[in-house]
């Protein structure tokens, strides 16, 4: 496998957009490689050469970002996918996506995560009824963050 190089330059770019926007974590991908900067104590920094998979673990004696306790996450929770901007209705002044007491299907709009400008629905991992919506219209969201609970 190929050496991968840290583009410092691009790391202090990420790091000066966080500070800017406010989020607490960016990740940025290239060619099979992927930099994440995130915010927490300390800055943290993550550089993921090879392909990139979901729960990929960290390299060995990489720094990795505290994450919740088991516990926070309700059973049925619907998970953030990405950081962004919940949005509960399709625009402004609409009724929302869903609401507790809804019956919802498989593949159903829930709600809309906006990233980089770009409006992402989320859809319903499994039918059943929404329990708690846990998330408000305009909240920025963390990967991972409980958005509704669907029993």
């Amino acid at each position: 496998m190929a050496k991968f190089e840290v583009n410092e330059e691009l790391v202090r770019k990420l790091a000066d957009l966080l500070q800017e926007t406010g989020l607490s974590e960016i990740e940025y991908e290239v060619n099979n490689h992927r930099i994440r900067v995130a915010k927490s104590a300390g800055a943290v920094v993550a550089a993921v050469p090879g392909p990139v998979a979901p729960c990929a673990p960290a390299a060995p004696g990489a720094p990795v970002a505290p994450t919740a306790a088991p516990d926070a996450i309700p059973p049925g929770a619907v998970t953030a996918p990405m950081v962004g901007t919940v949005y509960v209705a399709s625009e402004p002044g609409s009724p929302p996506f869903v609401k507790v007491g809804d019956q919802v299907q498989e593949g159903q709009t829930l709600l809309i995560i906006e990233a980089m400008k770009v409006m992402n629905p989320l859809a319903s991992p499994r039918a059943g009824t929404v329990k708690q919506v846990l998330v408000s219209d305009g909240q920025p969201v963390e990967y991972g963050e409980p958005l509704l609970v669907i029993e």
